[in-house]
């Protein structure tokens, strides 16, 4: 995935390598079955050696291989079939990830991952995709917008209606989600997490892409994964020449700036790769040719993206530091948020855009291809109080299908106490002059009733966050 900054893509530095993100997000799903089709095989297949903990390409009967025109044909098809699915662009490239081992290495060892063990559980085979899963060929790399159109065209919705805005009454929907950060009373949900899980909506995509392609050539292995296990998506989808990572880390597109999810699936198919037609199209001097990119490469000396991370989690050019980081902070960490970060949260229940709102490239962002990814629930312009009163259950209600589900009721309850905490230390020494949207006292008082509504909640933690915000009461 893309959004914030992923697990998946840790952290990459000058030697080489941080959401999906993102945000940093999880490796939920890393018992996804290999898939083959049932139809004959049209070429070698993999070994179907085990890999512990991931799986392999499940071996087939031995045939002929397609010859090199039929590869390039396959390829192209892939492309096409990859559009009508609602990809942004198909990549495909190689196993080769050997240049980001070191850099891999030395963020876990420094510890940049924080609690998420499970970054360092697979050692190097994040690095190594024929090891991740034995007999993998070549790496095919989708993106896939999510922002959604209504908030892209600056819409709202009020219940079942769209209430689209006159010419000029808003502001570009970058702005709108400024002033909402700019409103202390406002709940902040990060936007890839507002609609429906990127998990199913790609998973499920990526599997019709994998079987178009298994119905044009017959059976052969492959493996689906959406942040879902130890895969250095953007290093791969760099190679495959369908962006550049930006110096916060993630993955940047002259066309579509960052706001895009990234799937995989692991082939074991000789396909041409983007790199190898990008060599002959330079030897036949194509300029239309898209070679992979390097980190950086259309950056220059912006550094905007680092200078907006509230935390200073973006310790450098292509260098996060997890543990300091909103999305990790909010999705990943399970106990108490570091005292000293907590305000640096300001109002971000889940996730943290700020990164991405300041890149211009996103000024080029796409609206999302599918209706998944609308806004839900209102999360686009929820209040902390209301969100704040949603009981378990209607939690679990609300968020069935979403991704923001895992983090579960307690840590949902504690990342809004810690806003509710803010919202009263911003507001302590403005009342009535804040010049937010709402009134300041009157947001004030029902924060404080809010909170004092769940001073003797179940949760340990949750009364240690809330018993903090009171603190400015």
């Amino acid at each position: 995935m893309n959004p914030s900054h992923s697990p998946s893509n840790p952290v990459h530095n000058e030697t080489h390598e941080v959401h999906d993100q993102h945000e940093v997000h999880d490796l939920v799903d890393a018992r996804v079955p290999v898939r083959t089709s049932a139809k004959a095989p049209a070429h070698s297949t993999a070994s179907g050696v085990a890999t512990p903990g991931v799986g392999t390409m499940a071996p087939q009967n031995v045939a002929a291989p397609l010859d090199e025109a039929a590869l390039a044909a396959l390829a192209t098809r892939i492309r096409a079939w990859g559009r009508e699915l609602g990809f942004g662009a198909i990549g495909i490239s190689d196993t080769d990830l050997s240049h980001a081992e070191a850099g891999l290495a030395a963020w876990l060892e420094a510890g940049c991952h924080g609690e998420m063990d499970y970054m360092a559980k697979h050692g190097m085979k994040r690095a190594r995709p024929a090891e991740l899963v034995a007999g993998t060929r070549r790496v095919i790399t989708a993106r896939m917008a999510y922002l959604p159109a209504a908030t892209l065209a600056g819409a709202a919705h009020v219940g079942a209606q769209t209430e689209v805005p006159a010419a000029g009454e808003h502001e570009d929907w970058r702005g709108r989600e400024h002033a909402r950060l700019a409103d202390p009373f406002a709940g902040v949900v990060s936007i890839y997490a507002r609609g429906r899980d990127y998990h199913k909506v790609m998973r499920a995509r990526l599997q019709q892409l994998a079987e178009r392609i298994a119905a044009e050539i017959g059976a052969f292995g492959f493996r689906v994964f959406t942040d879902s296990a130890p895969v250095l998506e953007v290093e791969l989808a760099q190679k495959a020449g369908i962006g550049w990572r930006g110096k916060h880390t993630l993955l940047l597109q002259r066309d579509a700036g960052s706001l895009f999810f990234l799937g995989e699936i692991y082939v074991d198919v000789p396909l041409p790769t983007d790199a190898e037609n990008a060599q002959a199209a330079q030897d036949a001097q194509n300029s239309a040719s898209h070679a992979p990119e390097q980190p950086g490469a259309h950056c220059g000396t912006c550094t905007r993206c680092i200078g907006a991370c509230p935390t200073g989690a973006i310790t450098g050019p292509y260098r996060v530091d997890a543990r300091r980081c909103i999305s990790y902070l909010t999705i990943e960490l399970k106990g108490s948020i570091p005292l000293e970060l907590r305000e640096l949260i300001g109002n971000r229940v889940y996730g943290c855009d700020d990164c991405q709102l300041v890149c211009p490239w996103n000024k080029f962002a796409q609206a999302a291809p599918v209706a998944d990814f609308d806004v839900r629930h209102g999360l686009d312009r929820a209040s902390l109080v209301e969100l704040f009163g949603w009981s378990a259950a209607q939690f679990n209600e609300r968020m069935q299908g979403s991704a923001i589900r895992r983090i579960g009721y307690e840590c949902w309850s504690r990342n809004i106490a810690v806003a509710m905490g803010n919202a009263l230390r911003a507001t302590r020494e403005n009342d009535g002059a804040c010049g937010q949207p709402h009134d300041a006292q009157e947001g004030r008082a029902a924060i404080v009733a809010a909170l004092r509504a769940r001073e003797h909640d179940e949760s340990a933690l949750v009364r240690e966050h809330v018993q903090w915000a009171l603190e400015a009461a």
